[in-house]
């Protein structure tokens, strides 16, 4: 069984000071779900119940509608799930062939194998392009909540920011999902024609998992930094890839999981606001 926790290296920033440290992340792998013989969806999970997430995928989906059209559920060690259904399942393959199906938090639409999902073919970015200031870095966090206008009077929504080496904030979009805050923020950058983000860092409200790193990857960012933690998969893809990614932004302190040279951290002073030094 694959473990839901991984053990990670990091570099520790504090106080004007780098240290080689550990960090416990929580494991993120893609999930494969056949339906017979054909596939039907990719996923990225943390591993576990992997069965009943496959059956709860296909009976919101509608593609099943009661336990009975199950014949049996297998899974193996390659993280894919294949559910036989019963000769008297009314599956409507044809409907399935034209609409490959994937879930919300998958941001890679269309790939029909777990190994052309890993090699999507992507270029490393280039490391000597960008740099910003830790002290600069510590400040995305409040910037990005004191301009979310929906936040402040719901509460729930993700936010996705694009800021400079400066620290200015040059885009935002909110939305339910993370995903879609993200999509709307590059998709701003695409049609107007700005696109690669090679000066940028990609500022997240919440936690960092692999898709959001990939499209990180796809808009030529080379720097992607959240309040939250990373999964296993995103600092995976960030070292692969080149690109930094940085966790736990808070009070002047965070995580570097890849590629720190991108964030100076030689001079860190008292960042206004956080009692922090």
């Amino acid at each position: 069984m694959k473990r839901n926790i991984l053990s990670v290296p990091m570099e520790r920033v504090e106080q004007g000071a780098s240290k080689p440290s550990q960090d416990l992340v929580a494991v993120e792998d893609p999930l494969q779900i056949r339906l017979g013989d054909r596939d039907v969806a990719i996923t990225m999970r943390t591993p576990g119940q992997d069965r009943e997430l496959a059956a709860g995928f296909l009976l919101s989906e509608g593609i099943l509608q009661s336990r009975d059209q199950i014949e049996s559920i297998s899974e193996d060690e390659r993280g894919t799930v294949t559910i036989i259904p019963s000769a008297s399942a009314p599956i409507d393959w044809e409907h399935l062939a034209r609409n490959f199906y994937v879930t919300s938090s998958c941001g890679v639409c269309g790939k029909a194998s777990i190994d052309a999902l890993r090699s999507a073919g992507c270029r490393a970015l280039p490391r000597g392009q960008f740099q910003i200031s830790a002290q600069t870095l510590s400040t995305l966090p409040q910037k990005l909540r004191a301009a979310q206008p929906v936040f402040e009077h719901t509460g729930g929504l993700h936010a996705a920011g694009l800021f400079n080496a400066a620290g200015d904030l040059l885009a935002l979009r909110e939305d339910v999902g993370r995903h879609n805050a993200v999509d709307k923020l590059f998709g701003s950058a695409f049609l107007e024609n700005r696109l690669p983000l090679s000066e940028h860092v990609l500022m997240l409200s919440g936690r960092v998992s692999f898709e959001l790193v990939q499209k990180a990857l796809m808009a030529g960012i080379p720097m992607v930094a959240a309040v939250g933690a990373p999964s296993s998969l995103a600092i995976e893809t960030a070292l692969r890839f080149g690109i930094t990614l940085v966790g736990f932004l808070r009070d002047a302190r965070f995580n570097i999981y890849s590629v720190p040279e991108r964030c100076d951290y030689r001079v860190f002073k008292t960042v206004p606001g956080t009692g922090s030094k």
